[in-house]
C-alpha cells in the first residue's frame, strides 16, 4: 500500500520553497539544491523519469520499503516498480518523507546537496535516510537513527520531515513514548543525521501533526491529528472530543516561540496537511480539516500584521449512507481541483473518482449528499485491468503541472478499518506498487 510519491529527475528539482511539500523532487540544474524560483522550475525543468514512494506492509510479514517507479514513457519498464529498498525491521509503519537539503538552501556554496529521503517510522520512532542520488534507479538505505537516540527529545510518533535552510532536518512529533498527545519538533544534522541536543522550540503543543514554515513572514504553523494512543487503534468517533485536535499553532520562526493558537471548532476538526502558496512572499495557506470535510484559508489579519486568522473557504457536505457518515475524500474517493487564484474564494473546477467506499456496486449504499456533478454512485476506473482500491490520499503534482501522482494508503490501522481488502488486493495487482 503506497503512501507518498517523490519525483526524481537526475540533476533536476521541483521548486524554490518546496521544503514543506509533502512530496518533492531532486537536484536542480545550475544549483545542486533547487531552482531560484517556482517559475524557473515550471518553465525550465525536464519531465520526471523516476518516482519514489513509500510502500507499507500492514500485516508486518515483511519490512516496509521504498519503491522506485519508472516514469519515463519511452522506457520499456514505464509505470513499473524497478527497485524495492527495504528497511531492516518489520512493523515500522513508514509514513511521510522529506529531503535532507532543499531549495531553502538555494545558492548555498558549502557543498550541501539533495541526496537523501528522510523517512520517520510512525510506529517505532526510527528515522531512515535513503540515498537516492548515488544510483537513482537503485536507492540504498544509508542511515538508521534508532529510537534510543531520540529519547532525549521527549518526543515520539514522528511525522513530517522538512529540510531547513541551515542544512538541518526538522521532524514533527505527535506524542510522548506512552502515546499521550504532545506536539513538538526535533532536529537532525542533514549529513550525519545525528540528533541535536536541543529541540527546535522548548514549548510543546497540545497536539502535533504537519507543519509549514515561511521565514519571510516569521512563521511556523503546525496542525493537530490526535493522541497516538487513540489513532493507533483505528478511528473511534466517541473519542473525538478528548483525543483529537481542532487547533493550529503559530510560532515565531525567529524566536522559536509559540505566539498564537487558533481553535477551529466544529468546522475544523482534525486539521491535517498545511500548504502555503509557492510564492514565499504571499501570506496565504490552506489546511484540510479531515473530520469536518472543510478546507480552511490561513492568512494575516491585515497586511503587515503579526496575527493570523482563518476562514472556511471550501465546504463539502457529508455523504449520508446506510450506517455511516464519511468525513474525508480519502473515504469518499474523489480527488477535487479548485482554482485558488483568489485564495479567499476558491472555485470548483473538476473532480475525478479514484476509489473510495461509495463506489458503484460496493457494499455502501448512498442515501444523499453526493456532489452535484455526481448524480449517482461513481464507477471506479481500472488500471491494467485492476480496479483501484482504497482512496486518494497523498498527491504530487509534476513540475510542469501536467501530471498528478496519487497514493492510496493513509495509516495501516485506518486502512484495515475502512478498506479491509486493500492490502490483499494490492499484493495481487500485477505491475502495480504493492
Amino acid at each position: 500500500m503506497c503512501r507518498q510519491v517523490f519525483v526524481d529527475k537526475p540533476a533536476r528539482c521541483l521548486a524554490y520553497h518546496d521544503h514543506s511539500a509533502t512530496m518533492a523532487s531532486c537536484c536542480a540544474g545550475g544549483d545542486s539544491l533547487g531552482w531560484a524560483t517556482p517559475i524557473d522550475a515550471y518553465t525550465n525543468s525536464e519531465r520526471e523519469t523516476l518516482l519514489y514512494t513509500i510502500a507499507v506492509v500492514p500485516d508486518h510479514s515483511r519490512p516496509d520499503y521504498l519503491a522506485t517507479i519508472d516514469a519515463d514513457p519511452e522506457s520499456e519498464t514505464y509505470s513499473q516498480v524497478i527497485a524495492r529498498t527495504p528497511v531492516p525491521y518489520k512493523g515500522d509503519e513508514l509514513h511521510h518523507s522529506g529531503w535532507n537539503a532543499c531549495s531553502s538552501c538555494f545558492g548555498d556554496k558549502s557543498g550541501k546537496r539533495r541526496k537523501y529521503l528522510v523517512t520517520p517510522a510512525l510506529a517505532t520512532n526510527r528515522v531512515y535516510a535513503f540515498d537516492v542520488a548515488t544510483d537513482p534507479r537503485q536507492p540504498t538505505l544509508a542511515k538508521v537513527v534508532e529510537p534510543e537516540a531520540l529519547k532525549k527529545t521527549g518526543l515520539a510518533y514522528l511525522h513530517t520531515s522538512h529540510c531547513l535552510a541551515n542544512g538541518e532536518v526538522m521532524i514533527s512529533g505527535m506524542g510522548d513514548a506512552d502515546g499521550n498527545a504532545k506536539g513538538g519538533f526535533i532536529l537532525l544534522d542533514g549529513d550525519t543525521f545525528e540528533v541535536k541536543d536541543d529541540k527546535w522550540a522548548d514549548q510543546t503543543t497540545e497536539f502535533g501533526y504537519d507543519f509549514w514554515y515561511q521565514p519571510h513572514h516569521d512563521l511556523l504553523v503546525s496542525s493537530s491529528w490526535g493522541a497516538p494512543s487513540a489513532f493507533s487503534k483505528g478511528f473511534n468517533p466517541a473519542e473525538v472530543a478528548e483525543k483529537y485536535g481542532d487547533k493550529l499553532f503559530f510560532f515565531s520562526w525567529k524566536e522559536r516561540k509559540l505566539t498564537q493558537t487558533i481553535s477551529l471548532g466544529a468546522e475544523g476538526l482534525i486539521p491535517l496537511e498545511i500548504r502555503f502558496l509557492h510564492d514565499p512572499w504571499k501570506a496565504n495557506g490552506f489546511v484540510g480539516a479531515a473530520l469536518s470535510s472543510n478546507v480552511i484559508h490561513i492568512h494575516k489579519e491585515v497586511n503587515g500584521s503579526t496575527k493570523w486568522k482563518t476562514d472556511v473557504v471550501i465546504k463539502q457536505p457529508w455523504t449520508k449512507v446506510e450506517g455511516f457518515i464519511y468525513f474525508s475524500n480519502w473515504l469518499r474517493g474523489d480527488l477535487v481541483q479548485y482554482d485558488i487564484s483568489d485564495p479567499a474564494s476558491p472555485k470548483f473546477n473538476s473532480r475525478v473518482w479514484l476509489g473510495g467506499s461509495i463506489r458503484k456496486g460496493g457494499s455502501v449504499k448512498v442515501l444523499e449528499g453526493l456532489p452535484e456533478d455526481t448524480p449517482e454512485q461513481p464507477e471506479i476506473p481500472t488500471v491494467k485491468g485492476v480496479e483501484l482500491q482504497g482512496g486518494p490520499q497523498m498527491i504530487q503534482l509534476s513540475r510542469d503541472g501536467r501530471r498528478l501522482y496519487v497514493t492510496n494508503s493513509l495509516f495501516s490501522p485506518w486502512d484495515q478499518q475502512f478498506y479491509p481488502g486493500l492490502a490483499e488486493k494490492a499484493r495481487a495487482a500485477p505491475g502495480l506498487p504493492g
